[in-house]
């Protein structure tokens, strides 16, 4: 309950609060059991308490304040709908993605997710869109539509917040190393433009005269780079795959970059097709099942046509279901061929994976750099591997942790 409460009850010392005030905060913290301590909540704090008390001190066999969910969810819908519709009122939007989160695993409340007025309650995040996923064979035809308005609201979000730097790094890495001298005004590099020109500052219009235009390298007919998002699809990557859906979606649309996007659990679907609609994408994946990264992996090798211009970015965390000889086998012979092979243990914000550090330090043994990488420093890595960076080097550099090869 930690989690939640302390994003609520602000603790600061700045402004000087009463011991009444301080009383009810403990009760908050400590639950029911400190009410003879701490005294008796009324108002809006006891009803924040009860919404608490319904998710965080509930019978896992039970649904939200106790009801037995054994005889179906018809009696339980309304609780769950009110419950939704408390925490929404009275705690931040980050405190209520983390309180559905929660309610989720804790009180497996995946019917909730089968109703449309349930659907139309929750707080959008990527755990809700995982969810979702997950759930989209079995979701009635009723709540589907639904299903999609509240996707589409969160990969809306997410390409906002992730579009514009990714497609920045992305393109301000590819190799413009051939500079144009007489550029046309759509391929003026107007930084180095600036810069090689600052000796014609004019003091009196306050500008620039640019006697020596800088353009970039004339755009090549055909991609410069070709990038394999290869992605495993088992449940505990489901962030994972929400993330990288977004981001390849980034990259087919730039056509300098030629993206294929791969999901595998022990069969494997290629959505290259799908990649300009991330929706619809998200739900041609199925999370759970097994896991065969060696199939997977063989099924990139056969559609690498450039090796030495290929970056292949396995989104898993190895814990390998198929033959790992053969894997390792493959790994070798894609590095030596020139592929940039990166694993990624995950692609998410959720802290520290759980992965098969064996098979990992295998992998880095024969040149495949093996870490955690959140959202936020994607387009970098991206942008390094397009340099051909030593990617190890960058990780260390961005904090990130990269397995070392035995």
């Amino acid at each position: 309950m930690s989690q939640p409460i302390s994003n609520t009850i602000n603790t600061s010392a700045a402004a000087p609060i009463s011991d009444e005030a301080r009383l009810r905060r403990w009760r908050l913290v400590l639950g029911s059991e400190a009410e003879s301590a701490c005294g008796k909540l009324s108002g809006a704090p006891a009803e924040m308490d009860q919404a608490l008390a319904a998710l965080y001190d509930a019978d896992p066999k039970k649904g939200l304040g106790g009801t037995d969910r054994k005889g179906g969810r018809g009696g339980s819908a309304p609780s769950v709908a009110r419950w939704l519709g408390d925490i929404r009122k009275y705690f931040p939007s980050s405190v209520v993605q983390v309180m559905q989160h929660d309610a989720l695993e804790r009180l497996n409340l995946r019917d909730m997710l089968l109703q449309p007025e349930m659907l139309e309650s929750v707080q959008p995040d990527v755990h809700l869109v995982a969810s979702l996923i997950s759930l989209s064979r079995v979701i009635p035809a009723t709540t589907k539509e639904t299903a999609r308005m509240v996707v589409r609201k969160v990969v809306d979000a997410l390409l906002k917040q992730l579009e514009e730097p990714m497609r920045s790094a992305v393109t301000g890495a590819l190799d413009r190393s051939q500079r144009n001298r007489r550029p046309r005004h759509s391929e003026i590099d107007w930084n180095r433009t600036i810069r090689a020109n600052l000796k014609h500052w004019q003091p009196d219009y306050r500008t620039i005269v640019p006697e020596r235009l800088i353009g970039y390298g004339r755009k090549a007919r055909s991609p410069q780079r070709e990038v394999v998002l290869c992605i495993d699809q088992s449940g505990s990557m489901a962030a994972s795959v929400v993330y990288s859906s977004i981001f390849g979606a980034v990259m087919a649309s730039l056509p300098a970059v030629a993206t294929k996007l791969v999901v595998f659990d022990t069969a494997i679907v290629d959505l290259t097709e799908q990649l300009d609609d991330p929706v619809e994408l998200l739900f041609g994946v199925q999370l759970g099942g097994g896991t065969d990264i060696n199939g997977a992996v063989g099924y990139c090798q056969s559609v690498i046509r450039e090796p030495r211009n290929t970056i292949l970015v396995l989104i898993s965390d190895l814990y390998e279901g198929g033959v790992e000889a053969n894997l390792l086998r493959r790994a070798a012979e894609l590095v030596a061929s020139g592929v940039q092979f990166i694993t990624l243990l995950a692609l998410s914000d959720e802290g520290a994976p759980s992965y098969d550090r064996a098979l990992a330090a295998k992998l880095a043994a024969l040149g495949v750099p093996s870490f955690a990488c959140t959202p936020d420093a994607f387009p970098g890595l991206m942008a390094a591997a397009i340099r051909k960076e030593d990617i190890n080097a960058w990780a260390a550099g961005q904090g990130l942790l990269a397995t070392r090869g035995r």
